[in-house]
């Protein structure tokens, strides 16, 4: 799909990738951008830059993503693309973080993603045109060592957008999965972990590999091509690849006593 001439919400568009992809895609041309986020302040900022509307968004509420759709729907008719994108890391940690927090996860990073596509999916299929991507993560692929709620939640995430893409691919319903790893975004500014071991990517060339990859209409986005081959490993021999998890398990442990 090009993105000219086509209108497009960004959730998590007040920055980092969000931010990024709002100004690709008023760059590329796109009709109308709504640049959606729970700090309004900052979408104001991102909307202005690039001439594009502003919403206030929590994604961990269907209501919000319900009511977000309908204001770009009055405001440009249709929505032609949903980035699927708003995040939270969260804290480190495994089985001990409370429930409060794995609760703020499945939603943020999973119902999110239902309740949106809840929202734009129908049309579209009726439509017989559109496209949906869910930005999970490299830890959708593979997992982290440094975060239980981030890795399993991020899972979902990407099993999501596979259903997506299975349900609704042959009815004109174009969707992505990106999984990138460490991104200069807020999430990374007090460090990126093992997430960085390939490098820190900006938002802009983040941007750049969706575009294209959404020109092309492939599922996977990975803005980090080893993701690919680790993803590979992972599935010729399952148990090596936790071996090698454990390994960097371990010095993450020791790193932090």
């Amino acid at each position: 799909m090009d993105v000219r001439g086509k209108v497009a919400i960004v959730t998590g568009g007040a920055s980092g990738i969000g931010a990024g992809l709002a100004r690709r895609f008023a760059a590329e041309g796109a009709k109308g951008v709504v640049v959606a986020d729970v700090n309004l302040e900052r979408a104001e900022g991102v909307a202005r830059e690039i001439g594009a509307m502003a919403v206030r968004c929590d994604v961990s509420r269907e209501a919000d993503i319900q009511a977000l759709v309908a204001t770009a729907r009055e405001r440009f008719g249709q929505v032609d693309i949903y980035m699927s994108n708003a995040g939270i890391l969260g804290r480190p940690g495994g089985v001990e973080l409370e429930d409060a927090l794995w609760d703020k996860m499945w939603q943020v990073h999973g119902m999110a993603h239902v309740w949106a596509a809840r929202a734009v999916v129908p049309d579209m299929a009726a439509r017989g045109e559109g496209y949906f991507v869910v930005t999970a993560s490299a830890a959708g692929l593979l997992n982290i060592v440094e975060s239980a709620p981030y890795g399993v939640t991020k899972h979902a995430a990407v099993a999501f957008a596979e259903w997506l893409r299975i349900a609704y691919g042959r009815r004109g319903v174009r969707v992505s999965c990106l999984c990138p790893q460490s991104v200069q975004t807020d999430m990374t500014a007090a460090g990126t972990g093992s997430a960085g071991l390939d490098g820190v990517l900006t938002p802009e060339q983040v941007a750049d590999n969706v575009v294209t990859t959404m020109r092309d209409e492939k599922f996977l986005i990975l803005p980090h091509p080893e993701v690919a081959k680790y993803f590979q490993n992972k599935g010729q021999d399952y148990d090596r690849w936790l071996g090698g998890m454990q390994k960097l398990y371990a010095v993450h442990a020791a790193t932090k006593d």
